[in-house]
């Protein structure tokens, strides 16, 4: 029951996650400690011990998706290079300011953070992207035959994804979920591009910020063996749909969602 539980945990967030590009760990981590604390099915599951398994599943399930998108020719991989020289050392430090973390303040400042991500995925068609030339022009051309082009600045991306990595260490979370709006609205990414791209940037930094607590000894490795099978299938699956289906359906359920674990998190560290 207990695998099989970790299983469908890990096929859920990790297709949602690959789906829109938030990485998946925003879905596993609220279910580890929920799961942890008001069933007997887990024993009760700290802040760091969900974040560090969180990140191993991160690996699996960037890698997964990363896989599929790049057949699928959706990935900028030359910015998502970029990106991760600022996510990575981010997810790191992160990792690190993790371990200190008192549970309920982590439980309230998680779920203000998923209810901002929330707000995020709510306000981002209304945003109107930067017009402003920042960096090299680059291209893509859509399965439709309709030419994108969408440009950023080095620096900036850099100092962006640092900051979304250091979230991403910290939560366990991924950093797509800030880093997909992010290229949406200020470096002006085609949607299909900023979530592929995000998956790369994903798992790369997932590598690193893994490291780190593994260090830390933040890792429940038998729930990571049964949350991996679902990841990597869920990432495959995820991928799929986003090539498939119209994501704006599926954006409104998790948005709701995550309002729901938000608040019940807010609520449990209060």
């Amino acid at each position: 029951m207990i695998w099989i539980l970790l299983f469908m945990i890990g096929l859920v967030g990790a297709m949602l996650g690959s789906l829109v590009g938030l990485g998946g760990g925003i879905i596993v981590v609220p279910a580890l400690l929920f799961v942890g604390t008001y069933t007997n099915l887990l024993p009760e599951v700290t802040p760091q011990l969900a974040v560090g398994t969180s990140i191993i599943i991160l690996i699996v399930t960037g890698l997964s998706s990363t896989l599929s998108y790049l057949k699928q020719k959706k990935v900028d991989y030359k910015a998502g290079l970029i990106f991760f020289i600022g996510s990575g050392p981010g997810a790191y430090v992160g990792a690190l300011v993790n371990k200190s973390i008192d549970l309920n303040v982590f439980y309230v400042c998680f779920g203000a953070f998923i209810i901002f991500i929330s707000i995020v995925l709510s306000v981002r068609k209304y945003l109107k992207p930067s017009q402003k030339q920042l960096g090299a022009v680059r291209t893509y051309v859509d399965p439709s035959g309709e030419t994108h082009t969408y440009q950023f600045q080095p620096v900036i991306a850099v100092v962006i994804s640092f900051f979304v990595g250091v979230l991403s260490g910290l939560f366990g979370i991924g950093g797509g979920s800030l880093m997909v709006p992010t290229m949406l609205i200020l470096f002006r990414f085609p949607a299909q591009v900023a979530v592929a791209t995000s998956m790369l940037m994903v798992f790369l930094s997932a590598i690193v910020g893994s490291a780190a607590h593994i260090q830390l000894g933040n890792v429940q490795w038998l729930w990571a063996l049964a949350l991996a099978p679902g990841a990597w299938i869920g990432a495959k699956l995820g991928a799929f749909l986003n090539h498939r289906l119209q994501v704006n359906t599926v954006i409104l359920v998790l948005r709701i969602l995550l309002v729901v674990v938000g608040v019940r998190l807010i609520f449990q560290g209060l």
